[in-house]
Parts: structure tokens; C-alpha cells; sequence
């Protein structure tokens, strides 16, 4: 049989197909050779790398369109499927989309599961592990509404409609949740901020204080001293000054004041007192042994020389038992050494013409 007879045939047109769909087949499995050992040689110098996984993610829809490439073009060399040619363009179109969609999708949420697995847990705050959770969740809804739309463009259906209804509802909600919305968009700023994290002791100005339980999307919980849970919206925590008791450093200064009597010796006072903290800073866990401690007399009271002493302690809670500890150690050294801490008293003084008449016991 010659050439033009084989060409004339009415199975050339299925041999002609079937040479198509296996010319792309063949370029699919080239591509999936090509992907893997590309992958592979990324993971042997960068192991668990984005890059690698990427790859092998995409190589499967690589491959998918290839082989639908392959059956797209072997349906369109023949005469046999002309009558139902635009269908198979309209089906060649939308499983383009939904393949380019798909592999959109597993791409991202793959970017999004790598990040949270290999490079949040290196930060040091929270925004990355709750607004990638979210990107997560929204990226389904996200990728696919526009895979959708841009199907229904292609099937000849007009989506200036869907897009104006979309537009008018998306303003309705947002008048409708307005509230929310705004605890919602404070909540991604105290997160991204850093500044407060769960385990933290805060106060808020004129509010409540308790520590961190946990900074959501809407809301901040908080633990008081109580053991009462605080719900604290969010658009309250941007508009309010907080004090961070663990921030920037959980370490926070004690300093106790006292006073001690005008008859007494300052320069053993202060000795004393410095020997006394310099005591606590060596015995106690609580105390930063890296700080020496200060000492200073700061003013004459109406009954003593007052002075405080400084020190640091390595958190909050330890503070209130440094703080006790130290009053305790001071009262006890002073009244071995004699060392007068005044009752707040008043003196009084007369005009001469007054002494003779005035006694203890009419001054009660």
C-alpha cells in the first residue's frame, strides 16, 4: 500500500490522532523526568526546601495538561469531531482553568504549610501562626471564586452582574459587621505588632490588668489576679495605653522606701541596707544577680530621713517576694541594731508666756 493510499485511508485520521496523543504523552513523561530530578538535586543541596516542594507539586499538574493537551489536539486532527468542535473547545477551555486553578491552590496552600512548619516557629510573636491559619482558610474561597468566574467568562455567560451583586453585598456586610470588622482589623494589628504575646501581665489605662491568655482575631482574653477572665475587644486594645509588665524584658525593678529616725547613724544606715540587699541578690532565685543594688536617702520627712533601696527582680511575680523579703530583713537588722523607724509624730512649740500653763496631761 503506497503513502497516499495510507493517507487517503479512513484510519489515518485515528492513526494521525493516536501519533498526537502520544507525541504529548511522551513530552509529559520528558516534563516529569525533568521535574523530579530537578526536585531532587534542590533537596540534595537544600533539604526540605520550598523550591523542591514546589516542584513536585507542580508536576503533577504539568503532566495533566500535557496529557489533556494530547487528547485536546489528537479530537481537533479529525474530521470525526468537527460537528462537535465548539463543545470540545468550551470543555478544553474550562479544564485549562480548573487544572491551572487547582494546581494554583495546592501551590499556595503548600507555600502557606511550609512557612507555618519551618519559619514561624522562628519568630517570636503570633502573627504569623494566626494570620497565615487565616490566609489558609480563605485561600480556598479565594482561588476558586475567581477560577469560577473566570469559567463562566469563558463559557460566553456575562459576570458583570455577579460581580455588581457581589460588590453591593460586600458593602452590606461590611455595614452590617462594622463592629466586628473593626475588632477583627485591630486584632491583625496587635498581632502583627508583637508587642503583647499569651503569658504576658498587662494593664490596660483606666481598665482591667491579668495576664495574657490568648490575642485572637476579635478579641483578648485576660486572667486577673482574681482568677477572672477579661474579654477584651480588640478595637479597645489599639486605642488604649497598655503597660507590659513582661516587656521588653521580664525582668522588673523593686525599690522599697522607708525612713529612719534624725538621731540615727546615715552612714550605717546605708551600710546596712546595701549589705542587706547584696544578701537577698546571693540567696534568692528571684533576684537578677547581675544588677547591684542602690541605695539613696531622697528626702527629710516629718518624722524621718527617708531612703529607698533599689534592686531587680527576674519577673513580676518574683518582685512581690523580693519586696516582701526585703522589708522583712530591714526591720529585723534595725531593731537588732537600734536603728529607730519613727511612728509619725509632731513637734510643737509655744510662745514663752504659754509654758507655765501647759502640762502633759492637758495635751491629752
Amino acid at each position: 500500500m503506497s503513502w497516499n493510499e495510507i493517507v487517503e485511508s479512513e484510519y489515518f485520521e485515528f492513526i494521525r490522532a493516536a501519533g498526537i496523543f502520544c507525541f504529548w504523552l511522551f513530552v509529559a513523561l520528558v516534563s516529569l523526568l525533568i521535574f523530579r530530578v530537578t526536585a531532587k538535586r534542590i533537596e540534595s543541596h537544600r533539604p526540605g526546601s520550598l523550591g523542591s516542594l514546589a516542584l513536585r507539586s507542580l508536576c503533577t499538574w504539568v503532566v495533566l495538561f500535557f496529557i489533556l493537551l494530547g487528547l485536546f489536539s489528537s479530537f481537533r486532527s479529525t474530521d470525526y469531531f468537527t460537528q462537535w468542535a465548539s463543545n470540545i473547545d468550551r470543555a478544553w477551555n474550562v479544564s485549562v482553568i480548573l487544572l491551572i486553578t487547582q494546581a494554583a491552590f495546592t501551590t499556595s496552600r503548600l507555600a502557606v504549610n511550609w512557612y507555618i512548619d519551618n519559619v514561624a516557629p522562628r519568630t517570636k510573636n503570633g502573627f504569623d501562626d494566626q494570620i497565615l491559619r487565616l490566609v489558609r482558610r480563605l485561600l480556598r474561597v479565594f482561588i476558586y471564586g475567581i477560577g469560577i468566574l473566570i469559567i463562566l467568562d469563558a463559557m460566553g455567560q456575562s459576570i458583570s452582574p455577579i460581580l455588581g451583586g457581589l460588590g453591593i453585598t460586600g458593602l452590606a456586610v461590611a455595614l452590617a459587621l462594622q463592629p466586628t470588622l473593626s475588632n477583627f482589623f485591630a486584632g491583625t494589628y496587635v498581632l502583627s505588632d508583637g508587642a503583647i504575646r499569651p503569658g504576658d501581665y498587662i494593664e490596660l489605662s483606666g481598665g482591667p490588668s491579668g495576664y495574657v491568655i490568648e490575642v485572637g482575631w476579635r478579641t483578648t482574653k485576660l486572667r486577673t489576679w482574681w482568677n477572672t477572665l477579661v474579654v477584651v475587644p480588640n478595637s479597645i486594645m489599639t486605642d488604649t495605653i497598655i503597660t507590659n509588665y513582661q516587656g521588653p524584658d521580664p525582668a522588673i525593678n523593686v525599690l522599697v522606701s522607708s525612713g529612719v529616725s534624725y538621731s540615727s547613724d546615715l552612714q550605717k544606715v546605708e551600710k546596712i541596707s546595701l549589705g542587706i540587699a547584696n544578701e537577698l541578690i546571693a540567696e534568692s532565685e528571684d533576684a537578677v544577680r547581675t544588677m547591684d543594688p542602690w541605695f539613696s536617702f531622697d528626702s527629710f520627712g516629718d518624722s524621718n530621713v527617708n531612703f529607698w533601696v533599689f534592686l531587680q527582680a527576674k519577673d513580676r511575680n518574683g518582685s512581690f517576694r523580693i519586696t516582701n523579703e526585703l522589708i522583712k530583713r530591714l526591720h529585723a537588722r534595725f531593731e537588732a541594731e537600734k536603728i529607730e523607724i519613727n511612728y509619725p509624730v509632731r513637734k510643737l512649740i509655744f510662745p514663752e508666756e504659754f509654758k507655765g500653763n501647759i502640762d502633759a496631761k492637758s495635751l491629752g
